[in-house]
């Protein structure tokens, strides 16, 4: 049985012979099928074309915002390795200060405690090209973290210093370090002539000669514990200063604080006088250390 066939005339211009062509009707209906598959794929990849056109712009938005977020991560990880710079400087200065303070020794640092994290630094991690950005995020969320436990530790440490450096200031400020008056040095500490005796006797202290009524100033902080009158000192004023440090003037010709007050170093305490056994305007002025007297010339600066 033959194949059904189509005849297809073809009507050429006057005067030429018209023609007959006779196809089977299945390749006539692949050739429909074949130009319809051809006209649809050509309309596809048109509009696809089309739509590739309209969103290259957001693409080309998309692809500036990657490389400005990539340039943020690379900005954000020099600044966070910066600072574990700066906080690695100063964690050395704080252990270079608590060593001048006796806090710490340079053979034994304490504990010295460094920022955690990668071998490599954030920067670096952010610099390599095949760099997941959700592995250099939890770098950085590493570093930050290792950063606020830094911070943590370095104000506990900073706290501890600033108590010691604040109780030195009060030992220092409590330290006798200033002439009580101005003055000429008449009579020094230790063994000497009496002059009312002639005898050898062991003064406690130094006698400044200097003007009838001349201030005598408080040589450090302290508070006054006694005021009396002494046969042989006269008029006396003391001052406790702590840490068994104690200083006491004598011969004074009026005395302008109360027991009990506080004064402070430079402070207008009395006036020189001549009262008990004196041979002239002068102070006397001890320092007893734990009960003991001491020279006072160690305890003056200038």
């Amino acid at each position: 049985m033959g194949l059904k066939k189509l005849t297809i005339i073809v009507v050429p211009e006057k005067g030429q012979k018209v023609r007959q062509f006779k196809i089977p009707k299945i390749l006539a209906f692949f050739l429909i099928v074949f130009f319809a598959g051809s006209v649809t794929s050509v309309v596809w990849m048109a509009r696809d074309y089309e739509s590739l056109r309209a969103r290259l712009p957001i693409l080309q938005r998309l692809k500036r915002e990657n490389e400005y977020q990539k340039n943020q991560f690379l900005h954000l990880a020099k600044r966070i390795d910066e600072i574990n710079q700066k906080m690695c400087e100063l964690k050395e200065f704080d252990r270079r200060l608590k060593v001048m303070v006796n806090l710490e020794t340079a053979e034994d640092p304490g504990n010295k405690t460094g920022v955690g994290g990668s071998d490599q630094s954030v920067t670096a991690l952010a610099k390599r090209k095949s760099q997941d950005q959700r592995e250099l995020v939890r770098a950085m969320h590493e570093a930050i973290d290792d950063l606020n436990v830094e911070i943590a530790l370095g104000k506990k440490e900073k706290a501890d210093l600033d108590k010691f450096l604040e109780n030195q200031k009060m030992l220092l400020a409590s330290t006798p370090s200033i002439w009580p008056t101005r003055g000429w040095l008449s009579s020094g500490f230790g063994y000497r002539t009496s002059p009312f005796t002639g005898q050898r006797e062991f003064h406690k202290g130094i006698d400044i000669s200097t003007r009838m009524k001349a201030p005598i100033v408080a040589p450090a902080n302290g508070i006054v514990t006694r005021i009396a009158w002494d046969h042989g000192y006269g008029r006396i004023l003391t001052v406790a200063h702590g840490h068994g440090v104690v200083t006491r003037y004598a011969h004074l010709s009026k005395v302008l604080v109360k027991k009990g007050q506080y004064v402070k170093r430079g402070e207008t305490i009395a006036l020189v006088g001549s009262t008990g056994r004196s041979t002239g305007p002068h102070l006397h002025y001890e320092v007893l250390l734990n009960g003991m007297p001491v020279n006072p010339l160690r305890y003056i600066l200038n």
